[in-house]
């Protein structure tokens, strides 16, 4: 992505919504997965994004997080462009330190839970914000412990992964994640490899999450799920956002043929 003179941002960062898209790309080789994706998400807002793979859902989420780098575009996390610093008109890339210390202000939880095998759940949850945000040891283990009784695993704080289900290893995964205190989540496809029967338990500490008032972009098949908590449901397909609406009115009584062709064939 080449530097560009930019407009100067919003002054009134009070209306600014939380995520911002501008006609966000991105391409791997000739394959163009993001085609110009334009998308706002407010502070407080439940966003998912449903279509089917290839879409470029996980994509969208990876570059928020600036996991991958956008080819065009630009995209905002409160004031800041993600992977920019923008001086005066001019946007400057931003170094690797600089890129890991925005990254903590968003949690995210991937479809594998990615947690340190060799680790106690407790010590799991502990790890980032005392190596990365060099906090007190006593107030991060007074948090972890509470985000442990919030996700229903208050008595497996000693135990080591291995020894977890599916599902209490991805609610893990979200305390861990709550536990850097991030002002944005990230969801991608949370439940797709747990069975069936652990599915709910997830789920509904998603659930809770969302009546917390995290804002949260969820990448989900679960379209109960998107019908009962989202504010937003955004079909994607081909690299583009072809609806975006309420979530009953896109789940229920979609517009757009390929949105009705897609839940038609997932319902």
């Amino acid at each position: 992505m080449t530097t560009e003179t930019m407009k100067p941002a919003r002054s009134a960062q009070a209306t600014m919504p939380l995520v911002r898209a501008e006609g966000v790309r991105k391409s791997f080789g000739n394959n163009e997965v993001l085609k110009g994706i334009d998308l706002t998400v407010e502070s407080g807002e439940v966003v998912c994004l449903i279509g089917a793979s290839g879409s470029g859902k996980s994509t969208f989420l990876r570059c928020v997080n600036h996991l991958e780098k956008i080819d065009g575009g630009l995209l905002w996390v409160g004031d800041r462009v993600v992977g920019y610093r923008l001086k005066g008109t001019k946007l400057h890339e931003q170094s690797h330190n600089e890129i890991c210390a925005d990254r903590t202000d968003i949690g995210m939880v991937f479809q594998h839970f990615n947690l340190f095998p060799h680790m106690t759940v407790l010590e799991n949850l502990m790890e980032a914000p005392l190596r990365v945000l060099k906090q007190r040891k006593e107030e991060v283990r007074r948090r972890a412990v509470e985000l442990l009784e919030k996700v229903g695993l208050q008595d497996k704080a000693k135990a080591y992964p291995r020894h977890l289900s599916g599902g209490q290893q991805q609610r893990v995964a979200i305390a861990r994640a709550l536990c850097m205190q991030p002002k944005l989540m990230l969801f991608d496809e949370p439940t797709s490899a747990l069975d069936p029967e652990l599915v709910g338990e997830v789920l509904r500490v998603m659930k809770d999450l969302a009546r917390s008032g995290m804002t949260m972009i969820v990448v989900t098949h679960e379209m109960g799920f998107a019908r009962d908590v989202a504010d937003r449901v955004v079909f994607m397909h081909d690299g583009r956002i072809i609806e975006d609406g309420p979530a009953e009115r896109v789940i229920n009584n979609p517009e757009h043929e390929r949105t009705r062709a897609f839940l038609s064939a997932v319902l």
